[in-house]
């Protein structure tokens, strides 16, 4: 058996040694071949590339090798649905790639950002780079060499789908579509090379079946869609620039990384803000020019009067920046006939139309290594302010024959535009929404602004001061934080905690989406849309807004010729016009005030509010199941028709009722009492009154608000007629709330026992004869009641109403 192993290996070591010898023996491989670019289109620029219309193929030469370059994906043209998020300008994520040559191939690789050693030692930092996966995100193949720079066949990276959209048609049960190479190609137009960047941009088409109706509602046919992709390769900045530390407290949006070189008693996590790079000319001068200013540049496509009101809002922050030491720093001008919105030396204002109304959005193209800002890109949806006009409509429109309609209209819509351009380039400045200003007598642009309506003594509306101009304190201070610059010899770190100790003095404070966006969220002064520095008092103010403008509802809101029906789009926002109030003032209930605390700073840390205060606002939030708030105005309830013929209801915008092509006069009570019911409880809420509680017995209990939620409903006395058909959907969206809390296996054990009991103690009442609730629900009520006593799985609850899209369309994402 040896000698068999023995013979094996020899005759494979020949065998290895001949090829061996054979490769050795081999001339060298010669050089690529010249190739030749007679006859096609060159764009030179910082990646230069020629387009061979005859093969329908981009050649890129690539010259820059294990040089770092930025390279992102975007949406060049959308699918023109906010809720399919496919629009416009959509960013992908940025990558910094270098190009790694590598025998005939080039690799197209992304070093791990996330895993550094910030370290002068080289061994140190391969250490770091060995440790952690990297991502090779091409392989282009050489075609020929001249001088140290190649030539690859670019087609096959640029020719797919890099932005994965079947993925996010399908995950929104949109359809099942593939990428469709035959009917995909170059888009010439808008591929270019600049001085600093080489853009490209790729015609791609969609094909598949089981189309939904988001999509179905842009697209001309089902089977097909296409939209164009966009690849981006910029050249990265110097490394002239000083990153800042971030600070939770500062209100700037950061980066984060984790750095192997620290020191063990030092944070591993680093954290950098967002801004662009702004130095004075005279860094001694406590306000100096800058050595290049900030400049915005707003889409020419943008119609009067618009275009002008976009432009002032954005203007606006050269206050934040003269705040911060800077003269002249932040400018915004029309974008020049030659200029190409393309260029990364462009921050541009992008006008983008959709189907139906949504968010606008404010992003930046950052560098992942620091921080830096290097183009700010914001997109404002076009439909955005006809819904603020249509608010303004239903408040105080008036169309008379022959009569002008009243300039508070338009004048509040294009107040909430430059508004809403002021807060979208905060975004691309670095900013973050900063929930809390609202309450602090409407300190930033970055808050979600309701209008503020005030009451003349007279009882008429005034929209006058719907809207703040000009930017806020807390803004400046923002700016401050991430901009200013401290004489030499400064210690910056002192300087930095300097100006958060101003705020703090100042009454600034930040707190930001987490802590309002969701429904079961706690701090009472953070919430989107809400207005006042007491929710509970602002909830009073806004009924009584509402209250005055539904009794003067009537066929004067729309023009003279216009069908009755689409009354009821005006309508909508009018009787939900304390929609968000009503969400900020439930957040008292079971509220917590607290702070981004750090050790050592002097903030407290967190409070409950005050038992009698969350009474108060549970009171209040209780009003809003009455059927003397939720009931329509005799005036209303037989005003609108069905829809005439040629005019389709969005039904997203409209109440849904149960009653066919009619208006149903129930439908809106449906949908703003489960509003407040959802709010109410909420399990999250739930659980936290039985927490604080137990901690401090002054404040209310979940039970305490169950006992109140049923005496305001069920057992308050049966009403008659319209309001007592009111009071009947109240009551049954009561139980049924209830009872899906009771069942519901996220709720704690305690929520859910204090929900059954409250059930059962209902049922007692109702057997008994102690709450007049009409026969059919009452035997409606014990029939639910029992089955989920009996057998709780086997309980089947209606669809709670569905509220008409408000913010501006209804969903969770971040915009205005």
């Amino acid at each position: 058996m040896h000698i068999r192993v023995l013979l094996v290996a020899t005759l494979l070591s020949a065998v290895f040694s001949s090829g061996y010898a054979q490769k050795k023996k081999q001339a060298p491989a010669a050089n690529p071949p010249a190739f030749s670019t007679e006859g096609m289109q060159k764009a030179e620029g910082f990646l230069t590339f020629y387009w061979d219309e005859k093969k329908g193929k981009v050649w890129l030469e690539i010259g820059r090798f294990d040089t770092p370059l930025l390279y992102y994906t975007s949406l060049a043209s959308g699918m023109g649905s906010n809720d399919l998020g496919l629009d416009r300008g959509r960013l992908g994520g940025e990558h910094v790639v270098e190009f790694r040559r590598v025998g005939p191939k080039v690799l197209m690789v992304e070093p791990n950002q996330n895993y550094r050693a910030l370290s002068e030692n080289a061994a140190e930092r391969l250490a770091v780079q060995e440790a952690f996966a990297e991502s090779v995100l091409w392989g282009f193949d050489v075609t020929s060499e001249q001088g140290g720079t190649v030539m690859v066949d670019a087609t096959p990276f640029l020719m797919r789908d890099a932005l994965h959209i079947p993925d996010d048609i399908g995950e929104m049960k949109q359809g099942k579509y593939q990428f469709d190479a035959t009917r995909s190609a170059l888009y010439l137009p808008r591929s270019k090379a600049f001085p600093k960047n080489t853009e490209f941009e790729v015609t791609v088409t969609f094909t598949g079946s089981q189309a939904g109706a988001y999509v179905r509602s842009v697209v001309p046919s089902s089977e097909a869609f296409t939209v164009r992709e966009h690849h981006s390769f910029v050249e990265l900045p110097d490394d002239g620039y000083q990153p800042r530390p971030f600070d939770p407290r500062a209100g700037v949006n950061s980066i984060s990384f984790y750095d192997y070189a620290t020191p063990i008693d030092q944070p591993l996590e680093k954290r950098y803000i967002t801004r662009h790079r702004l130095e004075k000319k005279d860094p001694s001068a406590a306000v100096s020019e800058p050595v290049e200013p900030i400049v915005y540049y707003l889409d020419p496509g943008t119609p009067e009067p618009i275009r002008s009101a976009l432009m002032e809002g954005t203007a606006w922050w050269n206050q934040a920046f003269e705040a911060a030491g800077f003269r002249n720093a932040f400018r915004v001008e029309l974008l020049p006939a030659d200029a190409d919105p393309m260029d990364v030396r462009y921050n541009v204002i992008q006008w983008v139309h959709r189907s139906t109304r949504g968010w606008s959005y404010g992003m930046s193209i950052v560098d992942p290594r620091t921080g830096e800002i290097i183009k700010g890109k914001v997109t404002l949806g076009s439909l955005r302010v006809r819904q603020d006009f249509l608010i303004a409509q239903g408040l105080v429109a008036d169309y008379q024959a022959g009569k002008p309609v009243s300039a508070e209209m338009l004048q509040l819509s294009l107040a909430r535009l430059r508004q809403l351009a002021a807060h979208e380039v905060g975004h691309t400045l670095g900013l973050p929404h900063n929930f809390i200003a609202s309450t602090e007598s409407r300190a930033s642009v970055m808050d979600y602004p309701h209008p503020v309506v005030k009451i003349n003594n007279n009882g008429t509306l005034d929209l006058s001061d719907a809207y703040a101009t000009g930017i806020g304190d807390w803004d400046k201070a923002a700016i401050r934080y991430a901009y200013a610059q401290f004489p030499e010899g400064t210690d910056e770190a002192d300087a930095l905690a300097q100006l958060i100790q101003d705020n703090q003095k100042n009454g600034l404070h930040f707190l930001t989406d987490q802590d309002a966006r969701p429904l079961g969220s706690a701090h009472p002064a953070v919430h989107l849309w809400d207005n006042g520095a007491s929710a509970v008092e602002e909830l009073q103010h806004v009924l009584r807004v509402r209250e005055i403008a539904l009794k003067q509802f009537g066929a004067q809101k729309i023009p003279v010729g216009t069908p009755l029906a689409t009354l009821e789009e005006v309508l909508v926002p009018l009787y939900l016009f304390h929609r968000y109030q009503a969400e900020a003032a439930a957040k008292v209930v079971g509220g917590m005030r607290y702070t981004y605390a750090l050790r050592g700073d002097g903030q407290e840390p967190l409070a409950f509010v005050a038992g009698d205060v969350q009474r108060k606002a549970l009171a209040e939030l209780l009003k809003t199941l009455s059927p003397s708030v939720l009931a329509l105005p005799p005036s209303v309830q037989k005003l609108i028709p069905p829809r005439p013929f040629g005019y389709r209801a969005n039904y997203r915008e409209v109440f849904e009722g149960s009653t066919g092509l009619t208006f149903d006069q129930l439908a809106p009570a449906a949908a703003a009492a489960d509003l407040t019911l959802s709010l109410l409880l909420h399990p999250e809420r739930a659980a936290r009154l039985e927490a604080h509680h137990a901690v401090e017995a002054s404040l209310p209990d979940f039970t305490e608000v169950v006992t109140a939620l049923l005496d305001a409903t069920w057992r308050s006395g049966k009403a008659t007629g319209y309001a007592g058909a009111v009071q009947e959907v109240v009551n049954q969206q009561v139980l049924d709330r209830l009872l899906k809390l009771a069942t519901n296996a996220t709720a704690t054990a305690g929520v859910r026992a204090i929900a059954g009991y409250e059930l059962s103690r209902l049922k007692t009442d109702l057997k008994n004869g102690h709450i007049r609730a009409g026969n059919a629900l009452s035997y409606y009520a014990l029939a639910q009641i029992e089955q989920f006593e009996r057998y709780p799985q086997a309980l089947e609850l209606p669809s709670p109403a569905r509220i008409p899209d408000g913010s501006p369309i209804g969903s969770d994402a971040c915009g205005n």
